[in-house]
């Protein structure tokens, strides 16, 4: 007959076998998401001889041809800048690659709102205890640039914002991102939180081979699924292309980006065009302003890319 103690130590081992089936399982239904692609097709930058020379609000910037990869404009790129919501790029790449359904639904929990609120961040407009399906909350961090949907997301994915976190400084380490480092999912400003938008651009040169990613990037607007606190649901419309009297082009149109702004780094940008049937990224950052001024980091976007 077993003792007590021996009938306790058998309960401990069975649950920990069955937490661990768990986690493993879990672990393995991520590592299976059909959108991973893989880091090795991306191929090394070269700058061009023919350099761009253009007067830019921007204090940083750098323009890539992604089919030539081709460095053709070159301002500061490898400063350290802080990247503001350029940072929810990353937030998305990730989640994408760490979720197997998007149409799996969550309860977005009340207390990732109340620091939020107080630090007055960008909200896609989901409320408290709200029903989601994890492909709107990628929308909803990308498009309106939702605080609310980045932290829904990670929090999902790694338990917390904190280890989700470490997870988007891995992928940077991955995509050689030597000047990046992250302390949160949505861009609200720390010290420890930078970038530079020569890593930025490489990491949307990589994360545009993701075809859930680049639908993600490039819609103008998207429509939520009813939840239970929208019964109609939300639409989201990109910041970027709200800004926009047109996405036209001399020869091309503006296909996607991703606004920021914060005091410390200005008005930023990272855009994807196409241009003569060719596509190009550039991102920008530090230009002067606010969302209340003229929006000079979509100005420089214009000036650039009319150049080509």
């Amino acid at each position: 007959m077993f003792n007590r103690k021996g009938i306790f130590s058998i309960l401990f081992i069975l649950i920990m076998l069955v937490v661990y089936y768990f986690i493993s399982t879990k672990e393995s239904s991520m590592q299976q998401s059909p959108w991973l692609v893989d880091s090795t097709k991306l191929d090394l930058l070269t700058k061009s001889e023919d350099m761009l020379d253009i007067n830019l609000h921007s204090s940083n910037a750098i323009l890539v041809n992604l089919d030539e990869n081709k460095v053709l404009l070159d301002k500061n790129s490898d400063e350290v800048i802080y990247p503001a919501s350029l940072t929810k790029i990353m937030t998305v790449l990730v989640a994408i690659e760490y979720i197997p359904n998007l149409q799996e639904k969550i309860v977005l929990p009340k207390n990732i709102f109340n620091d939020l609120y107080e630090e007055n961040a960008s909200m896609a407009g989901f409320l408290p205890n709200e029903q989601v399906t994890l492909e709107d909350l990628l929308y909803g961090s990308m498009l309106p640039s939702g605080a609310e949907a980045s932290i829904g997301l990670a929090e999902y994915v790694a338990g917390s914002e904190r280890n989700f976190v470490k997870l988007m400084n891995a992928k940077a380490k991955q995509l050689g991102m030597k000047n990046t480092h992250f302390m949160n999912t949505t861009g609200l400003h720390h010290s420890d939180h930078y970038t530079s938008v020569k890593d930025i651009s490489l990491l949307l040169q990589y994360a545009l081979l993701n075809k859930k990613f680049r639908n993600v990037y490039t819609a103008e607007r998207h429509s939520t699924k009813p939840t239970n606190l929208h019964m109609e649901g939300i639409t989201f419309s990109s910041r970027m292309f709200k800004n926009m009297i047109s996405s036209k082009l001399p020869g091309g149109e503006i296909l996607g980006g991703k606004t920021g702004y914060t005091e410390d780094a200005g008005l930023c940008l990272a855009s994807l065009a196409t241009v003569n049937s060719q596509e190009y990224i550039l991102v920008t950052v530090g230009a002067d302003g606010s969302p209340q001024t003229e929006q000079y980091n979509i100005t420089d976007a214009f000036s650039v890319f009319s150049k080509l």
